[in-house]
């Protein structure tokens, strides 16, 4: 069967329709693929100006939060110099008010001829501190320790016995007498009055503003020499 000329014709025209179909769809996808583009750049561009402003409110409140937390260190440390600083003067205090009734107590019962507060001294590159020292050297050759506490905790007890190990490294012209430890305390649980005692230290307690004795009948404390 033989074409005609129509169509022939007929079959070009409907390729340059189809053809100019695909153009018009080919630049449809195009104008499609530029908007979204642009839209897409847009939303990026938007996205990064945002990114950039959460950066630096990030960095604002990191260097506020820094700021702060060095204020707080500087106020913290401030703190714990007058905490500090009130701690000695208590500390001073206590051992003002201890050092009368000790006196009392170190001459009157113990026979004590040397009564010294606050003696310090240095041995082969260390120190050693004693907030009271007494001492005889007639008819009794004894030395007396006494540290004075506010409110002891149960460490309070190696300290004093590390105290009166120690001692005799510091105090050689000492070495001869009998070595005794005496512990006073502002405030003190009888669990640690207790403790103390059994450890062969005396115990002094303040009891109307003065510092008294508090050891049991019979009891006879331990010599650390």
């Amino acid at each position: 069967m033989s074409t005609t000329s129509e169509e022939v014709w007929q079959l070009l025209r409907e390729l340059v329709q189809s053809q100019q179909e695909t153009d018009r769809q080919i630049q449809e996808t195009d104008r499609q693929i530029k908007a979204l583009a642009q839209k897409t750049d847009h939303q990026l561009k938007v996205l990064a100006e945002d990114l950039k402003a959460l950066g630096q409110e990030t960095d604002r409140r990191m260097q506020e939060t820094d700021r702060r937390m060095q204020e707080t260190d500087r106020q913290l440390k401030e703190l714990g110099k007058q905490i500090g600083g009130l701690g000695a003067k208590f500390g001073s205090f206590t051992e003002g008010l201890a050092l009368p009734s000790m006196d009392r107590i170190l001459r009157q019962q113990f026979g004590m001829e040397y009564v010294s507060p606050r003696v310090r001294k240095r041995w082969n590159g260390e120190e050693i501190e004693i907030d009271v020292l007494a001492y005889a050297d007639s008819d009794r050759q004894a030395v007396y320790v006494v540290e004075v506490k506010s409110h002891p905790r149960e460490e309070a007890i190696a300290q004093m016995k590390r105290l009166l190990q120690r001692f005799p490294q510091f105090f050689p012209e000492h070495q001869a007498k009998e070595l005794y430890g005496i512990l006073a305390a502002v405030s003190l649980p009888e669990e640690l009055r207790q403790n103390i005692l059994a450890e062969g230290l005396y115990v002094a307690r303040i009891e109307d503003e003065v510092f008294r004795l508090d050891v049991p009948e019979g009891f006879e404390a331990q010599s650390w020499s």
